[in-house]
C-alpha cells in the first residue's frame, strides 16, 4: 500500500534521485545534488516556505511533489506554486501522479491557497495532458527568469 506523508531531513537522498531524473528531461535545469539537498533541507524546515509530499511504498519513495507559497496581489491572498513533481519512471501507469497532485491540491486549500501555478516544458505533451486533466489551464503568460548567480 502506497502513503503520501510530509517529506522528512531523511528523505532528501531519495528526493535528490527523483530530482536528478527531472532535471534530466527538463531542459531548463541541471541535476545538482548539493544544492538540491540545500533547498530540501530549506523547505522541509521551514514549512511556512511550502511543503514537500512524498509517496512511499515501505522505505522506498516512488514520487514527490513541492509547493511552494506566495502572496499574490492578482488573487488577494495566498497562492501556491507547484515546484517540482515527478513519479519513478518505472511507476508512470500506476496513478500515483493524480494521487500526489490530489494530496497537493489538499495541502494547498488547507493552507488557504487561492491558486496553484506550474511550469511544464512546452515539449512535454503527457505532462502537460496530466496537468490538463487534473483541471489545470494553459496560461497566457509566459515565464520569464533572470539568473542572480
Amino acid at each position: 500500500m502506497n502513503s503520501i506523508y510530509p517529506a522528512t531531513l531523511n528523505d532528501i537522498p531519495q528526493l535528490c534521485s527523483l530530482l536528478a531524473i527531472l532535471f534530466t528531461q527538463e531542459n531548463d535545469f541541471q541535476p545538482n545534488a548539493e544544492k538540491q539537498s540545500v533547498a530540501l533541507h530549506e523547505i522541509i524546515e521551514h514549512p511556512e516556505s511550502g511543503r514537500i509530499l512524498v509517496m512511499r511504498e515501505g522505505d522506498l519513495i516512488l514520487g514527490m511533489v513541492n509547493l511552494l507559497f506566495t502572496i499574490s496581489t492578482a488573487c488577494g491572498g495566498k497562492v501556491a506554486i507547484l515546484e517540482d513533481m515527478i513519479v519513478h519512471p518505472s511507476r508512470h501507469s500506476d496513478g500515483l501522479g493524480s494521487q500526489l497532485l490530489q494530496a497537493a491540491k489538499g495541502v494547498a486549500q488547507g493552507e488557504g491557497c487561492k491558486r496553484i501555478t506550474l511550469l511544464t516544458d512546452r515539449a512535454n505533451d503527457s505532462a502537460i495532458r496530466f496537468y490538463q486533466r487534473q483541471g489545470f489551464e494553459i496560461s497566457g503568460m509566459i515565464p520569464m527568469r533572470l539568473a542572480l548567480e
